[in-house]
Parts: C-alpha cells; sequence; structure tokens
C-alpha cells in the first residue's frame, strides 16, 4: 500500500499547521471522518454528514481544537495504509527513540438482527508496537463551526460532550483524567476507545473493538467480493468503490458530492462551496459507476430517496440539490468561527444552488433508475408505477430542455440553452422509450420514440456550429466546455462519429493543460479557472478511448492514478504547474470518473487470463 511522503507528512503533522488534502476516510454511512497523515481526525459532522462539524481543524478554528489527536512524544515519522478491501484504517507513528504505535480507526458496519448497524460512532485501538512509546490523547470537538466548545462532564470510565446538535461519549480504558487534561503518559497496552451515543457500553471497550472491528472487516471483504471489478487496476477501483459507498447517507439513500465545505477551488480564490448535499446529477453519475461494478443496493437506496424528491401528482420543475434528508432550502451563510482552508475562507454552510434552474437534472433521474427495469438480481424491480413517477420527470424533460439553465457548472451570473442539459433531458426520453417497451407499454414506447426523435433533430441542428467545426456547449454559441465530452456516454452521437471526434480534439486544444483538463476556460462569476476538473480529465480519457485512441488514453489515465493522494483518494481539482489537490473532498465526481476510466480501458478477464 502506498505511504505518504515526508513532505506530505509535514503538512499534516503536529510540527506544522497547514492544512493538506493527503487524508484518509473512515465511515459506516451515518458518520464519516477524515483522517490525516499522523493520525488525527480533522473533520468530521455529527450526527449527519451535513450536521455542525464537531472536528473542523481542517478548515482552521480560530480557537484551539477541533480534532482528535492521538500523539506520540517526539514523533518523526508515520505510514498509513487502509487493510485492503476495508474501510479501515491503520496508521503507524515513530519517535526518535525508536519506540513506535499503531493506531486502528473505523466506524462499525455490519449485519445484526436482520438489519445494518451502523451508529453515528466511530472507534480507535491505538497499541504499542516497539519500545516504551509515550502518548497522549487530545479529544477536543467544537460547536457551531468552531465558536465554541462544548459542555462536557465524566464518570469513572467515561467523558459526554454536549455537542450542538448530539451528546456523544467517549468510553475508553484510559482514565478519563488523562484524557481531559491532555496528559502524556506510556502505552504499555493496547488502549481503546469508543466515541459514540450517550449510552453505556454494554462490554468492556476493548471487547467492543474486539467484535465490532471483526464484524466490520467481513462486512466490506464481502461487500468487495461481490464487485465486477476490471482485470487492471483493481486496488484503484475498489478504493473508489469503497469511499462512494461511504458517501451514501444510510437512512435515507442520498449521496452527498463531497464530505466536506469550503476546500478552495484553488489558492486564495472565493470558489468555495458546501458540497454536503445531493446533487441529483453527481448521484445519479455515483449510482451509474456502482452499477457498473454491480453494487445495485446503492441504487435502490438512491431511488427511493429520488421517488421521496419527486412525490406528489403535479408536474414541477425540481431543483439540482437537495438536503440529505430531503430538504429543498439550503440557505448558504458564512461560518465565522472557521478561517478556512490554510486561512482561506469564507467557509460556507449551505449552498444556493438550490435556487438554480438546472435542466439536466430529469435526464440524471431517469438514467440512474433505468436499470431498475432491467436488472434480474432485483427483488424489487421497476414497474409500472415506478414507471409513472418517472414520466414526470420526462414530461419536465420535454418541457425545460430548450430553456436557459444555469447549466451543470451552476454559473450564478448567467444562463443559457445549455447543450448538455437539452441532450440528458433528450435521454430522459429515449430511456422512457426503452422502459416502457420492457414494460409491454407499447403507446408510451412509441410516443417517447417520437419525441426523442424530434428534440435529438433539434439539439442536432443548434448545439452543432458549421463554422467552427464542432459541437458548442449552448445553442447557437462558440465556446466550449468538457460536459461535451458525455455526449457519446449517453447515446446521444457514437463514439467514434466524426462530429464527436472533432469535438473531442476542440476540447483537447482548447481545455487540455498537459495531462489536465479544465471543465472551460472563458470566464465566469468569479473570473478565469485556475485548476482542472478531475472528473472532466477522466471524460477526456473515456472520450479518446471512445473514438479509438485507447493508447493516449490509457497513458493519461495512468498519469491520473498517479496524482491520487497517499491513500488512493482525489478531491475536485488539481493545479496543472504543481499537481497539488483543492476543491471538496474526497469528491464522488472525481472517484466516479475513475471507475469509469478504467472499467472501459481495462483488458478484459478472458483476455488477460
Amino acid at each position: 500500500m502506498p505511504t505518504p511522503s515526508e513532505e506530505m507528512l509535514n503538512n499534516s503533522g503536529p510540527e506544522s499547521p497547514q492544512s493538506s488534502l493527503a487524508l484518509g476516510v473512515v465511515g459506516n454511512g451515518s458518520v464519516a471522518a477524515l483522517i490525516d497523515g499522523y493520525g488525527r481526525i480533522v473533520w468530521s459532522c455529527l450526527p449527519r454528514f451535513d450536521s455542525d462539524a464537531s472536528f473542523c481543524a481542517l478548515l482552521s478554528p480560530k480557537r484551539e481544537g477541533g480534532d482528535w489527536s492521538i500523539e506520540l512524544e517526539d514523533a518523526v515519522r508515520a505510514e498509513q495504509h487502509y487493510i485492503p478491501n476495508t474501510a479501515v484504517l491503520v496508521t503507524r507513528l515513530y519517535d526518535r527513540h525508536e519506540n513506535a504505535i499503531e493506531i486502528l480507526d473505523f466506524a462499525p458496519r455490519y449485519r445484526s438482527h436482520g438489519r445494518f448497524y451502523h451508529p453515528v460512532l466511530l472507534a480507535r485501538r491505538v497499541r504499542p508496537i516497539s519500545g516504551s512509546p509515550r502518548i497522549r490523547v487530545l479529544l477536543r470537538p467544537l460547536c457551531d463551526y468552531g465558536q465554541r466548545a462544548p459542555e462536557t462532564s465524566s464518570g469513572s470510565n467515561h467523558i459526554r460532550y454536549l455537542l450542538s446538535e448530539v451528546t456523544q461519549r467517549l468510553t475508553s480504558d484510559v482514565a478519563a483524567p488523562l484524557i481531559e487534561r491532555g496528559l502524556f503518559f506510556h502505552l504499555d497496552r493496547p488502549a481503546h476507545f469508543v466515541f459514540g451515543p450517550d449510552e453505556t457500553l454494554a462490554h468492556s471497550p476493548a471487547d467492543f473493538i474486539h467484535h465490532t472491528l471483526e464484524y466490520t472487516l467481513a462486512y466490506w471483504r464481502d461487500w468487495v467480493r461481490y464487485l465486477s471489478v476490471p482485470y487492471e487496476w483493481q486496488e484503484a477501483v475498489i478504493r473508489a468503490a469503497i469511499t462512494l459507498k461511504l458517501c451514501q447517507y444510510e437512512a435515507t439513500g442520498a449521496i452527498v458530492a463531497a464530505l466536506t465545505t469550503s476546500i478552495p477551488e484553488a489558492a486564495n480564490t472565493e470558489r468555495n462551496w458546501d458540497y454536503r448535499y445531493c446533487w441529483l446529477r453527481d448521484a445519479a453519475l455515483t449510482v451509474r459507476a456502482l452499477n457498473r461494478l454491480g453494487a445495485t443496493r446503492s441504487m435502490e437506496e438512491y431511488i427511493r430517496y429520488v421517488f421521496n424528491i419527486i412525490s406528489g401528482e403535479d408536474d414541477h420543475e425540481v431543483g439540482p440539490v437537495f438536503g440529505i434528508s430531503f430538504e429543498r432550502e439550503l440557505l448558504e451563510r458564512h461560518a465565522d468561527g472557521l478561517a478556512g482552508y490554510r486561512g482561506m475562507g469564507p467557509v460556507r454552510v449551505g449552498n444556493d444552488a438550490w435556487r438554480q434552474r438546472q435542466n439536466d437534472v430529469y435526464g440524471s433521474v431517469v438514467l440512474a433508475s433505468a436499470q431498475l427495469f432491467f436488472d434480474h438480481r432485483l427483488e424489487h424491480r421497476g414497474d409500472e408505477r415506478a414507471y409513472a413517477r418517472l414520466e414526470r420527470m420526462g414530461r419536465m424533460a420535454l418541457r425545460m430542455a430548450e430553456e436557459p439553465d444555469a447549466g451543470l457548472w451552476e454559473f450564478r451570473g448567467r444562463a443559457a440553452i445549455h447543450t448538455y442539459s437539452a441532450a440528458m433531458c433528450w435521454a430522459a426520453c429515449d430511456r422512457l422509450a426503452h422502459i416502457a417497451t420492457q414494460l409491454g407499454l407499447r403507446d408510451r414506447a412509441r410516443y417517447w420514440h417520437d419525441e426523442a426523435v424530434q428534440l435529438h433533430a433539434r439539439i442536432s441542428a443548434r448545439a452543432w456550429n458549421e463554422k467552427l467545426g464542432h459541437f458548442v456547449d449552448a445553442y447557437d454559441g462558440e465556446h466550449l466546455d468538457a460536459s461535451l465530452l458525455l455526449l457519446a456516454d449517453i447515446g446521444f452521437v457514437k463514439g467514434k462519429d466524426p462530429r464527436f471526434v472533432a469535438t473531442v480534439d476542440a476540447i483537447g486544444r482548447a481545455l487540455g493543460r498537459g495531462n489536465y483538463l479544465f471543465r472551460y476556460i472563458a470566464p465566469d462569476d468569479f473570473g478565469t479557472p485556475e485548476t482542472s476538473f478531475n472528473i472532466c480529465t477522466f471524460w477526456y480519457i473515456e472520450a479518446l478511448a471512445a473514438s479509438g485512441r485507447k493508447r493516449q488514453a490509457r497513458a493519461m489515465f495512468e498519469r491520473m492514478l498517479s496524482m491520487r493522494n497517499p491513500l488512493g483518494l482525489l478531491s475536485e481539482d488539481i493545479a496543472p504547474a504543481t499537481g497539488e489537490h483543492w476543491g471538496n473532498f474526497p469528491q464522488t465526481y472525481s472517484l466516479v470518473g475513475l471507475i469509469q476510466a478504467a472499467m472501459r480501458l481495462s483488458r478484459r478477464w478472458e483476455d488477460a487470463l
């Protein structure tokens, strides 16, 4: 497994306050935590992904705390890896005196009593692995996005923290005063920490962690065992798939775009947004990627979420983004208690994109749901009732396909009839025709087929620029953006259609920066973009392969794999000049792109063997 470089560790270790995205993720569908190279929990929102950030050190709180550190005295070096095929993270710390410890982090997840056990709970085990190490435990959550410290109370074996939205209890076999006062002590035996619901633990912390760890390891290994992974790049695909799974909120099926807020897209820019919500587009792409791996349960849970969003009898516009518990209004504000990533504020809570019109959403919902009607492995396949719900999305697609919108890049200051939005509305009609045929609804199949053909012709006429010789980003436009690379993926054109090949070439020339691709280069509401958008690079890789240039695609893909962080994860953006990660983390978009490109490029199992 990869280990962090000394430079990355210095960025994330106790000697340096500078934050880094050389982070690992642990979680279980209810809670998630980001852990730096020295085993410090620097980000976790409790009790939900979009709640107050109890651990917020990643975004520079203006008061002390916001982290959970297990510090080795005089630490000089660290190593980190996941236990293969699991979401269990291991960090080893070494001091200058040849003493060493191992920290193991996980969130329990396994089947119990016919359902999943996935509490709002983080479990940590630290044990000596050489010498006579001295450690201290600093558990310092904050409330109201860094504004204040929580009230606490303690018993003989536990400490209670009254956080903003929940009370959490730390139960440990380390004496409470050592933790409360942050005192160094010799670690001569394994120590166990259970940070979870304010309830008495039925077992000792050691027994609880021993048993839940075994069950959790077994769960993840089983989950991975049934993935249909490609022959090549299996480790990268598996890590991406596990991380996508960690971004789905089990209670409702919502999939967040990322687990963080306000990691800027580039240094010293206000392009920093709260991504802890469910964009129907992003989540649909996540579902399609996991479907290709055979992990269809995420699709079923997400469709349950979507059908709650679109419930009702009236045809009405659907917003692009919702809260993980179906919230429609995500009012945006600044969290003044946090200075921001590396001090680069503001830190935003909420996202005003909920106010926007993004017409591709209708196609996103239909495409994410389509497999429900064809996959014979599913216990509850799509029926006419489910189809009727999707037809409402189709009717809205027809109504909105050629109306101006903010587009998938969420322009805040301008609107246009975006080619990608219109093409996704076409995809909604096209898939509805296929689904109706599958259900034996001949009249509906004919209706949607005819509407799709007519819409396709109108889009083709106005999104193709004959003078420039390629598709353009908006009706009658002259510009390019990376979303045009998806026209083949959604079936609007064939991969080797000369029009698509010409568009791919034009995008490479205009938006490419070495091995990276920008989503667009025209100035927007915040100026000219400075960093490449990872999923766009993967889209370009796929488009190269689809148009017959597989060798070039493979070389670019290998380069992108080398740019992952030490634990195999990706943020939203990369700075082409430095290779540094920017943007919210871990970014589901980026991991989706990795999976889909690997599936397209890999040698087939039957050929390889």
